[in-house]
């Protein structure tokens, strides 16, 4: 405290220095430049000059540096007193700005600084950092809101495990083929917490944005997450087309083939049985874009912005058998490290997301 205290008075000193430096060389240059030549030049008048009574001849050149000197002693002090002043009125915004800013990062994020007229460059300043502080503020609500989340999750099969164990321990007559039953739900649960924390890292990853940028094909990406997922799609009986033509843009090759991933598994895992899928890339202008539609559950519109939020479904599933609602939140957080996503739903259910990777990546 006594550092930053010290710091902020040597600003000021500094700033009175400088002024009283500007005051004190204004002085200077009159004296040097407008009353010695002005002095010298009376003094160089002739006597004859003069008509009538002997003309006093003023104030000589030795009287005149003598008192200008005095004059020039008696100014310091003047010119560090108005700049003490002038650089404290100065400080003062900036002093309640230091203020306010610390009592927010004390706790309290709801306050902003408010900073009215006029409209000068500490007024911007704290209308910058008002809008760093709401995106502060709303990054910390959303960390909370993800840990209450998480710890909910990942509580859950925790809890279901120990219930099943105590009840089967608490059953006198239970035979091997209890207990064989029940390290099956076991190993059950135990692999939706591991398939949970998994995608909790992935999504971390995501987050964290690109490491590296590669040039990459948007088709051949899509061809690749296909592959690996046909018999999947077989098995929901739905209707897959695609038209991927090429999209060559700039990434990170594993996010970008998580972002197109965890949409097609969004369109086979939310969809129905003869539903269709349909999956296209192609360029348009200077960017590529990928766009996969599926048909499904009829989704309000107003509902669409949530689905792209952690741990948020349209229908709650507490074995994770549709999701653990974290696939388009990890969608969201690739996109926003490369792209622009848009996401609308079908009048007959479903949902349609576009991926455009902007200019600055497209290649």
């Amino acid at each position: 405290m006594t550092t930053r205290r010290f710091a902020r008075r040597s600003l000021q000193k500094r700033l009175a220095l400088a002024y009283a430096a500007g005051i004190y060389a204004a002085g200077a240059f009159v004296l040097v430049f407008v009353g010695v030549p002005l002095v010298s030049i009376d003094a160089a008048t002739p006597d004859g000059a003069t008509s009538g009574p002997v003309a006093e001849t003023g104030i000589s050149l030795p009287q005149f540096l003598v008192g200008s000197a005095v004059a020039l002693v008696l100014l310091v002090p003047v010119a560090l007193a108005l700049g003490w002043y002038v650089a404290g009125r100065f400080l003062q915004p900036l002093r309640a700005i230091t203020g306010t800013a610390k009592s927010i990062s004390a706790g309290d994020l709801h306050r902003r600084l408010d900073l009215g007229e006029p409209t000068d460059e500490l007024t911007e300043l704290g209308h910058t950092l008002d809008d760093l502080f709401a995106r502060l503020q709303a990054a910390f609500d959303a960390q909370r809101h993800f840990v209450a989340n998480a710890s909910h999750e990942l509580r859950t099969p925790l809890a279901g495990l120990r219930t099943l164990l105590e009840v089967v321990l608490a059953d006198p007559d239970a035979d091997a083929d209890t207990l064989r039953s029940a390290c099956r739900e076991a190993l059950a649960l135990g692999e939706h917490q591991e398939r949970l924390v998994q995608t909790l890292l992935e999504l971390a990853v995501s987050e964290r944005g690109a490491a590296r940028w590669d040039t990459l094909d948007l088709a051949r990406v899509a061809e690749r997450v296909l592959a690996a997922r046909r018999d999947q799609v077989a098995e929901r009986d739905v209707d897959l087309a695609e038209h991927l033509a090429p999209a060559v843009t700039a990434g990170d090759l594993g996010l970008v083939e998580s972002l197109v991933a965890n949409l097609v598994d969004n369109a086979v895992r939310h969809n129905h049985r003869g539903g269709d899928i349909r999956i296209t890339t192609g360029t348009s202008g200077t960017q590529a874009t990928l766009t996969v539609a599926n048909s499904g559950p009829v989704i309000p519109g107003d509902q669409i912005p949530r689905l792209f939020q952690p741990f948020q479904r349209l229908a709650k599933d507490r074995h994770g058998r549709h999701g653990y609602g974290l696939g388009l939140a990890i969608v969201h957080a690739v996109a926003h490290a490369h792209a622009d996503l848009t996401a609308t739903a079908r009048p007959e259910g479903g949902l349609v997301v576009t991926v455009r990777f902007t200019a600055s990546t497209a290649g």
